[in-house]
């Protein structure tokens, strides 16, 4: 793939926002450093991080990575309510990029009413505008990007925030590991002229195809979500996905009669050596059943130490192949119309 191909088809620059994803983690890292947020943490019994979206996915990432740690439950609300439990001894995340999130806001009014403990996380709208009204705190993070190129700003301030708290750990190391790898892979994904591309060539295997994402529930789930989001936006391409290891208690009965629809399904099956040993096992056998069906099945597998590079390993691929898949489409991966029109419909009707 040529860069004057690129040139063309990416006139907004979602290639360097994407490129430049590691050094919006060490920006984001150092927003939280900076944060000076406090709160009585041993009265807080869960932690509900309320968000839709490219906003909604830094929790979506914390409850998962997080699940072996936090001693408290975690939860993602993607409503225009919070979960009844919701009271006085609850932190409530309010993650809006723009700040302007319209069921963001009714849930971030909702937590008032409940008397919940409030983080807000944005750049600023209606969000900052409530949280300075009520003297909650607000972790502010840069603007003017589309929320789905600001995981970095909705992840990693709100993690180092709650490792200063006392929540969890510090993960300084962690941290510092992913960033390193992160830059490595910027600059092998980012050539695309090179014939080691990896990300380059899964696109080209799902060019055309739809794309079915599967993972283990255990820590990746959430990586699943990303890859189907991001190539929906970007690539402007629907995909789907599941988990082990409930798909198959269901979901892999379903690979029988569609043939025509199933040959032109292309199964990615996203890795880690972390995973469950028996859910490994079934990978491989779901694997042996479905092959003969799909249009073909590919595998991605982390890589680093820790398990926050191994997530945002996959993470980082997945943006790269949602890129690479959307000029291979022909299409601006910026834009999203549908959403847009969707959002002026809606205004009209308040």
């Amino acid at each position: 793939m040529t860069n004057e191909h690129i040139a063309h088809h990416d006139p907004s620059g979602m290639r360097s926002l994407i490129f430049d994803f590691p050094r919006q983690v060490e920006e984001a890292v150092a927003i939280g450093e900076a944060s000076k947020i406090r709160f009585p943490i041993s009265k807080i019994q869960n932690i509900v991080v309320s968000g839709l979206g490219g906003s909604a996915i830094g929790g979506d990432l914390l409850r998962s990575f997080l699940g072996d740690e936090i001693t408290i439950p975690v939860a993602v609300s993607r409503h225009y309510f919070l979960p009844e439990y919701v009271n006085e001894r609850s932190l409530v995340i309010v993650s809006s990029y723009s700040g302007n999130t319209e069921e963001t806001i009714s849930s971030h009014k909702d937590a008032v009413k409940r008397k919940a403990k409030i983080l807000c996380i944005t750049s600023g709208g209606a969000v900052k505008r409530l949280a300075l009204q009520k003297k909650q705190p607000v972790i502010e993070i840069p603007g003017g990007l589309p929320p789905r190129a600001a995981l970095g700003y909705s992840f990693f301030p709100t993690l180092v925030v709650l490792s200063r708290l006392g929540f969890i750990k510090s993960k300084k190391k962690e941290i510092y590991e992913t960033i390193s790898l992160l830059k490595k892979k910027a600059a092998a994904y980012g050539n695309a002229e090179s014939q080691d591309n990896r990300a380059l060539r899964v696109a080209e295997a799902l060019q055309g195809k739809l794309p079915v994402i599967y993972a283990s529930a255990d820590r990746f789930d959430s990586v699943d979500v990303r890859w189907r989001g991001q190539i929906s936006e970007n690539a402007k391409t629907l995909a789907y996905g599941h988990v082990f290891p409930e798909l198959d208690h269901n979901e892999i009965v379903g690979w029988e009669v569609l043939k025509d629809v199933m040959e032109k399904i292309h199964i990615i099956v996203l890795r880690d050596r972390g995973d469950n040993a028996r859910v490994q096992l079934r990978m491989n056998i779901t694997e042996e059943v479905i092959r003969p069906f799909a249009n073909g099945v590919t595998e991605v597998h982390s890589e680093g130490t820790s398990l926050l590079a191994r997530m945002f390993s996959l993470l980082y691929l997945g943006d790269w192949v949602s890129f690479y898949l959307a000029m291979l489409n022909g299409v601006d991966p910026t834009p999203v119309k549908k959403i847009d029109f969707l959002k002026n419909e809606l205004a009209k009707a308040k």
